[in-house]
Order: structure tokens, then sequence, then C-alpha cells
């Protein structure tokens, strides 16, 4: 059973709440809630709460939109951490958002180009197919060729509003530290004011595009498809038409014999590979609403799909050092090897010993005893009470502390790691987290191979040259090997019809 103490910190990790709503709404429904923690049915009482909270704040995001929206989307991932009924109320983030008047995009290509929509396209649909915090899509043809495309156009009104809903972020947080300095988030909107300038800008959503198609052209094993991008103006964005279900679409994946488990394998090899290959650009918004599986007829079952990526907007470039620092830290966290964890949560982002435990529950999302013993066995219902009740003794203010003071990119990183995490979840797989913490180890290792390669000075012919390679290389091996050798079991496990349930 929650108690006062995991409600407060919930609702303090919703710290946006404060620059939509009237605070005084929810304060007040929490304090009437938690004075009946006696009653029978508090669990029940507790839980309404919850989900009238929430649905208060979704109201008030959807109205306020663009960045809004963005953080609720992120907040609707962290369902390791905060209560569910507001996790599953931010779902609908994802993928309903404010649509602009056709009207309006008319008026502002006009003005973008000075051109007319007719003078591109043929046909232009004027409904939208999908709507996002900072844009909508729009399914056209093209006059000069007559192919099918998607257009991705920005909400014209938000030149107007962008940077007031960025003062008014700032101005929510600087309010915040003052009344309440433990909770410092004022390094959050400074965050928010260098990315969602690249975000509103489509010609570098373009530029992204194109990279990571570059450079997933190279991994053919991986199957990823990024729409081709046909010109890019900063409002307007004409992409390849292509289109699939929502990764939870469970019924879609099962209905066509798309295995979960191979899914939630092919997202953590995309996004290992991301976050561990040598100058990968990474994806640092690849919530449920961004992604979308299509079925592949040229590929057999169970790996008949095809993963597309939208929304290129936000994208970073990991410093080498910080990768394979980070590569070295979560194969400690595999080894529960405690003070490799120690040295190199260090270097990647200056964690010290006081700060280290925290860190290692932000990284992994799993309580620290978990990460001292093996975050590869499953997550149950004790160990999130656990989490909720450390947030309630005050590990919450540290966290906020910490995090403002860890490199920007790392928060990133973070943020991805949430959100694959949270798609993962929500393919309710069957394997358990054995393989996904394996496949992240080989991408791991593969950094740590790399980087032993490079440190080799001379000819290989030399023994201690020759040593350190061999060495490297059946560190490496090895990981790959106990993952091949593990997935060639599930794969005989899945052909005589037995369940691959391993949590």
């Amino acid at each position: 059973m929650a108690t006062a103490s995991d409600c407060n910190s919930a609702l303090l990790d919703l710290p946006i709440v404060l620059a939509i709503a009237d605070p005084s709404d929810w304060q007040i429904a929490y304090r009437v809630t938690l004075k009946k923690n006696a009653d029978p049915a508090y669990s029940a009482i507790l839980s309404a709460c919850h989900k009238r909270c929430a649905e208060r704040t979704l109201v008030a995001m959807e109205k306020n939109g663009s960045i809004f929206i963005k953080l609720g989307q992120h907040l609707s991932s962290l369902n390791y951490l905060l209560p569910s009924e507001w996790c599953d109320t931010f779902i609908p983030l994802q993928d309903r958002c404010p649509v602009s008047a056709f009207s309006s995009v008319e008026a502002m290509v006009l003005k973008d180009t000075g051109k007319k929509l007719d003078d591109y396209f043929e046909t232009f649909e004027r409904s939208p197919i999908g709507a996002a915090s900072l844009a909508q899509v729009h399914i056209a043809t093209l006059k000069s060729t007559g192919e099918k495309v998607a257009v991705k156009v920005q909400h014209p009104a938000l030149d107007e509003w962008s940077k007031l809903d960025l003062a008014l972020t700032r101005f929510s947080f600087a309010t915040l530290k003052r009344f309440f300095p433990e909770y410092d988030l004022t390094w959050l909107s400074e965050e928010m004011e260098i990315s969602l300038p690249q975000e509103l800008d489509f010609r570098q959503e373009g530029r992204n595009a194109l990279r990571a198609k570059a450079y997933f052209a190279k991994h053919t094993s991986l199957p990823l498809v990024i729409p081709d991008v046909y010109w890019a103006q900063r409002r307007i964005l004409v992409m390849e038409y292509v289109t699939g279900h929502r990764p939870d679409d469970l019924s879609f994946l099962d209905s066509n014999g798309i295995d979960r488990d191979e899914v939630s394998a092919a997202l953590s090899r995309i996004f290992n590979e991301m976050i561990f290959g040598a100058d990968a650009p990474l994806h640092c918004d690849p919530h449920g609403g961004n992604l979308a599986i299509r079925i592949n007829p040229n590929k057999r079952k169970p790996r008949n799909f095809d993963i597309i990526l939208y929304d290129h907007g936000l994208y970073r470039d990991i410093p080498l050092d910080i990768r394979r620092a980070y590569a070295h830290l979560w194969l400690a966290v595999l080894d529960t090897d405690e003070d490799r964890m120690r040295k190199y949560a260090y270097q990647v982002a200056g964690i010290k010993d006081d700060e280290f435990p925290l860190f290692a529950s932000a990284i992994t999302g799993r309580d620290y005893t978990v990460v001292k013993s093996s975050v590869v066995k499953g997550r149950n219902t004790s160990e999130k009470q656990a989490i909720s009740d450390a947030l309630g003794d005050g590990l919450l203010e540290q966290l906020v502390q910490l995090l403002g003071k860890v490199p920007r990119v790392i928060l990133l990183i973070l943020k991805t790691n949430d959100l694959t995490r949270s798609l993962d979840e929500n393919l309710h797989t069957s394997q358990g987290p054995i393989r996904t913490f394996l496949i992240l180890a080989r991408y791991a290792s593969r950094a740590v191979y790399e980087e032993s390669v490079e440190a080799i000075q001379g000819s290989l012919l030399w023994p201690g040259n020759t040593f350190s390679f061999l060495k490297a290389l059946l560190s490496y091996g090895g990981v790959v090997g106990k993952l091949r050798v593990y997935e060639m079991y599930l794969s005989a496990r899945r052909r005589l019809g037995l369940r691959t349930d391993l949590a």
C-alpha cells in the first residue's frame, strides 16, 4: 500500500503541473485523500485520486500543447516509478495531440515558400493522419512524380507561442526552486531551451534522418526502416510514406504471427547500436508514437517485421570517451562488480561514492539492492514499492540534485533508456529481461573491444600485444557466444511449442 510520502514523491516528479494547472487542486485532493489511510478501502480511494489528478493534468497539457505534451510523453514512460494511473493516463499524449486547422497550414506554406500547396502536390489530404506535440502529418501525392508522400508540417502557432512556453517553463521551475530549493529543476528548462529550437527546425530533422538512414544502411541485420527525406524547410518536411502499427498494438502483432520477444530484441539491438556504436547518432525521443511495426512478407516468422522510426528532431552525439566509459559501466553492472561500477560512474558523469547508489538506480530503473545482486531478474511489485518508499524517504530530492550535475548528454541517454524500457515492458514479452541484457552486454562489449584494440601500440606479433588482443577478443567473443547459445535455446523452445517465460 502506498504511503503519504510515496504520493508526495510521485507528484513532485511531475513539476510541470505547476506550470500549467492550479497546483492547489491536486494538493487539496491528495491532502484529503491521505488522511483516509486508515480506511479499509484506502487503496481504491488513493487509486481514484491518482486517476482524477492525472486526468486533470492531461487536460491542461493538451490545452497548452507543444512542450507540455512532450513532457507528458516522457512522464508516461516512467511506469517503473510513478503510479500506473498517471502513466496510463498520459499514454494518449504519445499520439493524440491538438490539430492545427488546414487553413492555417495553407497560409504557413504560402508564407514560408511563396507557393501554394497545389504548386507542390497533386493531392493533399486536409485531415492529418497523425498529430504530435510540435507538428502534424498529412498524406499527399507529389505533383512532379505522383508518388504518395507524408508531409510533416509544424503547428503554425508555435512560432508565436514557443518562446512564451519556454519562458513559462523557465519561470515555473525558477518559482519551484524558490519555494522548494531542494527541488532545483532549472537545468531541465535550460536543456529544453537548447533542444526545442533544434526540434523546431525541420531542416535539422531532415539531416538527422538522412544521417541515421546512412548509418544503419551499414547494419543490414537490423530491421530498421527510416523514411527517406525528399525536401525540407524550417517548418515543412516531405518524406517517403511508410506506415505501420504502434509497437504496443499487441493484437496486431499476435494476429500476424509477429513474435513480441523478437520485436523486443530488435528494439534492444537498434537502440544499443545507437548508444554504443562508434559515431552512431542517438535518437532521443523513442516513445511509442514515434515507432511503428509493419509486416515484411520477405522475412520468415517470427522475424517477419520491420521497425519504422519517425521524428528525428532530437538527436545527440555521444562523445567517444563517455560512450566507452558507459559501456564499461554497464558491463560492471551486469557483472555485479560494484568497485568497477563506481569507477566508471565517475568517468561517465563525475558521480561520487555517496551519489552512486542513486545513480545506479537511475540508469537501470531498478532498486539498488537489485543492482548489487542482479538486474537480469525480472521486476516485481515489491521492488517498485521499495523504490517508491525510498523516494518518500528523501531520495527524490537527491535525485533531482544529482541530475542537475551530470552531463546533459547523460540526461538524454537516461531519457532514451526510460523510453525504451517502457516500450519493452508494454510488449509484455514472455522471455524475461535476460535476453535484452545479453544484447546490451554484446554491444557494450564490442565498444570495449574496439577500445582495447585501439590501445595496442605496435605489431600484434609482439607477445604482449598478442596477449592483449586475444584477451579483448575472448572477452567480446564470450559475450557473443552466450547470447548466441541463449537465442538458440529460445528458438528450440519456440519450435517445440514451449513457453519461453524465464523471468
